[in-house]
């Protein structure tokens, strides 16, 4: 059985529109011209940070604010201004885990607040010791409402409460637990960062997104990209499922299928791409039945079309979700694919071939920017996405080095549009030898 018979047997429609590998031509640029700049050279380390709340701009003071993880994911902080970076300052010591990766909001009282989920530990809250400003001695602080927490995604609503949602290993609260139970849960604050409350708390159930009971025992939950809506006001997330499969629990072992719901920051409930309201707390009934996007063989991560850890989402202006997603595997590579919320339903193509899809922007009613990356190769690839189906190459924005994550940074003003890691040369994060880029319109 080939890529295509596994496809649709999981009952994913290949598309038509595919594009080979590689990084197009100059010729076909239609974005202006990139303008890239080196923030930090040398410095990076190995990191498995999400495309989600890289940096902010602070449109008070026309600052740019960047996070990044140095080496031991040491947490790092930069400021740009009137064209000029500050040098690297260290807020937070990231214990040698490339999973130990910084987050950045900033609150309405102009503090800015990052955030570092302590890979199945405590997580972490630093706010700047003065608004609109990173310089001096951060408040660094453990919450204890984020316990067992990994792969923090935060951000600010219009009232100007934080969240961070966040995958918790309940077997670093309950021993006896199996080691793939990682449901997701988030908390809140109503005062800046300065204190905060847990879903439990909030909502008094054990998790807002997950399930304890599959007989796959896929009960681990991997969030690709948490998305924030301000008009309608809500919170897109898509997901895959992980673990052990059917004959043992075994962490992230299994990957499968993947999912979609937007959430209601303020009536703390989620629904379904049709509006469905879902209730506070997703379970599998919900992820097996109105979330449930597309269907993929059980596969182990980088086999036979195994769905990626990072995944997209974003909206059209009549208000239907899309997610884009990439499988790969050794011997067929990588394939992309958009799957779009139609009133028949979920609809995926396969858009592309070759790339790592690895951020994304809306720059129309219907169109999007997506950042991809090639492996081994220096730069980035931007492509527009038009309806959530048509893939048209667009640019190469020119990086020194190859780039291993991309974030769009929140309220962006060019030339600061999208904070880029470059790769080092090491999969440990005990060398730190990549740089840091930030890329925007000139």
């Amino acid at each position: 059985m080939d890529r295509r018979d596994l496809l649709k047997a999981g009952g994913i429609l290949a598309g038509s529109a595919l594009l080979s590998g590689g990084l197009p031509g100059p010729a076909s640029a239609q974005a202006g011209h990139f303008r890239v700049m080196t923030a930090a050279s040398g410095v990076a380390a190995r990191t498995d940070r999400r495309p989600v709340a890289g940096g902010v701009h602070d449109p008070e003071t026309g600052t740019t604010f960047i996070s990044w993880g140095g080496m031991n994911e040491d947490s790092y902080v930069q400021a740009f201004r009137d064209g000029t970076w500050s040098p690297p300052l260290k807020i937070i010591d990231g214990r040698g885990d490339s999973h130990n990766y910084p987050t950045m909001v900033q609150a309405d009282d102009g503090h800015l607040v990052v955030v570092v989920g302590m890979h199945n530990g405590e997580t972490v809250v630093a706010r700047s010791p003065r608004p609109h400003a990173i310089d001096g001695g951060w408040d660094v602080r453990v919450v204890a409402e984020g316990a067992a927490a990994s792969y923090p995604m935060p951000f600010k609503t219009a009232d100007g409460h934080l969240f961070v949602f966040f995958r918790e290993t309940t077997r670093t609260l309950v021993p006896s637990a199996p080691t793939d139970n990682r449901p997701m849960l988030f908390i809140r604050s109503a005062d800046h960062g300065v204190t905060w409350q847990s879903s439990k708390q909030l909502t008094g159930l054990p998790y807002a997104l997950g399930s304890t009971d599959r007989s796959d025992n896929l009960n681990e939950i991997y969030v690709g990209q948490l998305r924030y809506q301000r008009q309608p006001e809500r919170v897109h997330l898509v997901w895959t499922l992980a673990g052990g499969g059917p004959t043992q629990h075994k962490h992230d072992y299994y990957h499968k299928d993947i999912h979609y719901a937007w959430f209601d920051p303020n009536a703390l409930t989620f629904h379904a791409a049709d509006g469905a309201d879902l209730g506070p707390q997703l379970t599998n009934d919900e992820m097996e039945g109105p979330c449930k996007v597309a269907v993929t063989p059980l596969e182990r991560p980088g086999d036979v079309v195994s769905p990626d850890y990072i995944q997209l989402v974003g909206w059209l202006e009549n208000g239907r979700p899309f997610v884009v997603w990439f499988t790969r595997d050794a011997s067929l590579g990588f394939h992309d694919f958009s799957s779009v919320w139609t009133p028949r339903g979920w609809q995926t193509s396969e858009v592309a071939t070759g790339l790592r899809t690895r951020e994304m922007e809306q720059i129309g009613p219907h169109t999007w920017r997506v950042y991809t990356t090639v492996d081994g190769e220096a730069g980035i690839a931007t492509h527009r996405l038009g309806h959530g189906r048509r893939w048209e190459a667009e640019t190469v924005i020119p990086t020194p080095q190859p780039v291993q994550r991309i974030e769009l940074i929140t309220g962006f003003r060019d030339p600061a549009r999208i904070l880029a890691t470059g790769v080092s040369s090491a999969r440990e994060v005990t060398v730190a030898d990549g740089d840091v880029y930030v890329a925007g319109l000139a």
